[in-house]
């Protein structure tokens, strides 16, 4: 079960007594929180009806005592609590779980860990309610996302387009989420959106960004990495070391991946990287340029800078001289 059919369910009066909501992607485990405490109840019903708790802030005994309370003037109430990770002895709900209150809709935002299959509670939360555990999206998962959201106002966006976005907003979909509005307010329905327009309303120069530097280290064109690289330096805020190294690793990564995949499809053998179909000719031309040794010698110098940039190993140095000197390296091997 995901997000869609839950909301689909919750639009036609379907709902299980609680939701248990866990796991990694924060984004999605706010989405339904919010729709719980914005759509489920009507407006003059959601006054008398709709309580709010947080974890560090509440007891479990406080939670179950509102769930124990009958709604007022509506044929349900809702209870939500957010950041059930920080309620303590959280186990203590077990009662509650093994006999719900059927005109309460409980919904609990469990995130970042996970319940411990060994113990009833867990059980329990899988018979007698929903629960769900959402994992973090990889490259291609967010790719598809984004094209989606877009679709569901009638725009399009070119795969260049949407790469160049995904590399730099990375995998923070509540931030991705505030780029794809900004597009949906300044593009009228039918629109493609291209490289200029990321590049107009997202912030991010269609020459100068992480994903034409990987592009450049991909085809060990050292000219045009330097030259990106001198836009940083100018630029601070366009593309900060943390974000760029954590982003190469992933790509060399996946680079090194590609020794260890069956002779398939580029379809199939994307899939198995996570990646977009379109993007996996950049990886196989890396890997033909690079070689099984030098995508290891360039996975160990990215560690190593990586601890350069935050000062093991080295003294202060500026981060466009380190990443010269890396792509220098990585170019060369």
């Amino acid at each position: 079960m995901d997000v869609a059919s839950i909301l689909k369910g919750w639009s036609k009066g379907q709902f299980s007594p609680f939701y248990w909501l866990e796991g990694e992607e924060n984004y999605f485990i706010d989405q339904l929180s919010n729709a719980a405490e914005k759509t489920i109840l009507k407006p003059e019903e959601a006054a008398f009806n709709c309580t709010v708790f947080y974890g560090r802030d509440t007891t479990w005994a406080e939670v179950v005592n509102q769930c124990r309370r009958y709604p007022m003037f509506a044929e349900r109430q809702v209870v939500i609590l957010r950041e059930a990770q920080q309620l303590r002895d959280i186990e203590k709900l077990e009662p509650y779980f093994e006999q719900p209150l059927l005109s309460t809709i409980l919904i609990v935002a469990y995130k970042e860990k996970k319940l411990d299959n060994r113990k009833k509670v867990a059980r329990l939360i899988k018979e007698k309610g929903t629960y769900i555990s959402f994992k973090k999206l990889n490259e291609k998962e967010i790719a598809s996302w984004v094209e989606k959201r877009l679709s569901a106002n009638q725009l399009k966006i070119a795969p260049r387009a949407l790469m160049l976005m995904v590399d730099h907003l990375g995998s923070d979909l509540s931030r991705i989420e505030q780029e794809i509005e900004k597009l949906q307010l300044n593009c009228s329905a039918g629109t493609v959106i291209d490289e200029n327009v990321i590049e107009r309303f997202v912030g991010v120069s269609k020459d100068f960004n992480v994903f034409e530097l990987q592009h450049a280290l991909a085809l060990k064109d050292f000219t045009k990495a330097f030259r990106i690289i001198q836009y940083f330096k100018q630029n601070p805020k366009a593309a900060p070391l943390q974000l760029i190294l954590p982003l190469l690793y992933s790509f060399f990564s996946k680079v090194y991946m590609l020794f260890g995949t069956e002779n398939a499809d580029e379809r199939s053998v994307a899939a198995q990287l996570g990646i977009p179909p379109f993007s996996i000719r950049n990886y196989k031309e890396a890997a033909r340029l690079y070689g099984y040794q030098g995508t290891e010698i360039t996975l160990l110098l990215l560690h190593q800078y990586n601890l350069k940039s935050v000062g093991v190993g080295a003294p202060a140095t500026e981060d466009a001289a380190l990443l010269k000197e890396l792509i220098f390296k990585m170019t060369t091997n």
